[in-house]
Parts: structure tokens; C-alpha cells; sequence
């Protein structure tokens, strides 16, 4: 049996716009999501997540509250994966095209407004209304969706 994996991502909003991330190798998918990434064993998630985000990203950030845990899957796989994210922000770095995550795995991150991210692919469903809602301090569950690619 295969257990879910754990991961954790950073609701970022800066000047009006949240940070988005292409997770995908060699642009194989125009899936956008936060950045974040595995929980390490021995590490708390705050401090996971922060180095996610400096892998990812260049940035340093602190971490705040955690505002939504989300799960999806490939139903037609074994893949299953719990997503926390937290709020945070930036206290270091800024986004630069030259940066290369040491993994590979993040091609392209950036700044969007609503509008923009609305008009990308991006996981999960509720990202807009957990970034941008009236709500958006509050926690939310996001029930399990299917992986796309």
C-alpha cells in the first residue's frame, strides 16, 4: 500500500498578486501551482517549506498561519498527496528568470493578478478564492481532486 505523500506551499500575495510556480520538467505541462514541495523527514513544515521556496524561488520568506489543506490524486495510479499551505511573505530575494531550482523541477515562476491566474491552468481549484477571496484568512479543506497534467 501506498501512503500519500506530504507536502507543503506558501500562499505568497505580494502588491496584489500571488506567486505561481511551473513545477514541471522541460515545460511538459502548463500547470501552474505555489511553490513548495516533499516534507523532509526531521524538519518542521515551516522550516520545510522555507527551503522549498529558496529552491524554488531565490526567496527568503517567514511563515505565517496555515490557510488550506488540500489533497489530490491520479485515480488511475497510485499517486496521492497532501498539500499544506501557509500564508507567507517575502523578507529577502526577489524573482529572477536566471534562477535554476537545484532539483530541476520548477521552470518558470512569477507574480500574477486574478485575472491573469484565471486565465492559466492551475491547481488547486480554489487558489484564486484563497488568494484574492474576502475570505481569505480563514481555512479551508479542498476535498480530493484528480491530478491533472
Amino acid at each position: 500500500m501506498t501512503v500519500p505523500r506530504l507536502a507543503v506551499r506558501a500562499l505568497i500575495v505580494h502588491e496584489g498578486r500571488v506567486l505561481i510556480v511551473n513545477a514541471w520538467p522541460d515545460g511538459k505541462s502548463d500547470l501552474w501551482c505555489a511553490p513548495g514541495g516533499g516534507v523532509e523527514r526531521g524538519a518542521s513544515l515551516p522550516d520545510n517549506l522555507v527551503r522549498e521556496v529558496y529552491e524554488e524561488c531565490g526567496l527568503q520568506i517567514a511563515v505565517g498561519a496555515p490557510c488550506l489543506v488540500n489533497e489530490f490524486h491520479d485515480p488511475k495510479g497510485s499517486f496521492h498527496q497532501v498539500d499544506i499551505y501557509f500564508h507567507a511573505r517575502i523578507t529577502g530575494g526577489q524573482i529572477d528568470p536566471a534562477w535554476c531550482d537545484p532539483e530541476g523541477v520548477v521552470t518558470q515562476r512569477r507574480f500574477v493578478t486574478e485575472g491573469e491566474l484565471r486565465a492559466l491552468r492551475f491547481k488547486p481549484d480554489s487558489l484564486p478564492e484563497l488568494a484574492f477571496g474576502a475570505g481569505h484568512d480563514a481555512a479551508f479543506y479542498d476535498p480530493l481532486e484528480p491530478i491533472i497534467l
